[in-house]
């Protein structure tokens, strides 16, 4: 897979799970605090090694599209299973 798309897959999870976790602060979900925590912590990880490796300053604009949809995913599912 290039450094491209798994910036942009990477950032798409990472930032699912950040949205998720703040809904599941707004919401009391304590249950999915500490395992949305530790998603988020290697997905950091990963993505600071990514970008320290390749050097690649166009990767922001795949890091951005992915984080923006995995925003958005987020968002509609916890909606949903949440019924809001």
């Amino acid at each position: 897979m290039t450094p491209h798309l798994t910036a942009f897959c990477v950032s798409f999870v990472f930032i699912f799970l950040k949205a998720w976790q703040q809904q599941n602060v707004v919401h009391k979900q304590f249950i999915w605090v500490m395992p949305t925590s530790f998603g988020l912590a290697m997905c950091e990880f990963y993505l600071i090694g990514l970008v320290a490796r390749t050097g690649d300053f166009t990767i922001a604009f795949w890091m951005g599209t992915g984080a923006g949809l995995g925003a958005m995913l987020s968002m509609f599912l916890h909606g949903r299973m949440t019924k809001q």
